[in-house]
């Protein structure tokens, strides 16, 4: 699986999975490209390219941290063939853990 992340200035951060043997500890390409580009200062995102073998969407952990840090991104799902499925973020996400929650009133 390979993530590529575009930065508000153009800039495109790459990652690959990182796998464990205790799959608690395996990280996603997702996270890691959203992290490699907060660590180098990028804090504006735009899209996010996810490549797997069956065309897969991120999981929830992914988008919650693709939520809280790129916002209602544009995501590009990319599978067998390179067959690619456009989708917004709230689309894959319509209920996100964010600030409504907690304000108290869930709105």
């Amino acid at each position: 699986m390979g993530a590529a992340l575009v930065t508000g200035s153009g800039e495109i951060i790459t990652a690959g999975n990182i796998e464990s043997s205790t799959y608690g500890l395996t990280m996603c390409a997702e996270r890691i490209a959203l992290f490699s580009a907060l660590s180098r200062g990028y804090r504006e995102f735009s899209a996010i390219a996810i490549a797997t073998e069956d065309g897969a969407s991120p999981c929830g952990a992914c988008r919650q941290l693709l939520w809280e840090f790129a916002g209602d991104c544009v995501i590009y799902l990319v599978g067998p063939a390179g067959k690619t499925e456009t989708r917004s973020l709230s689309e894959l996400f319509p209920s996100p853990f964010d600030q409504r929650n907690l304000s108290g009133t869930g709105e």
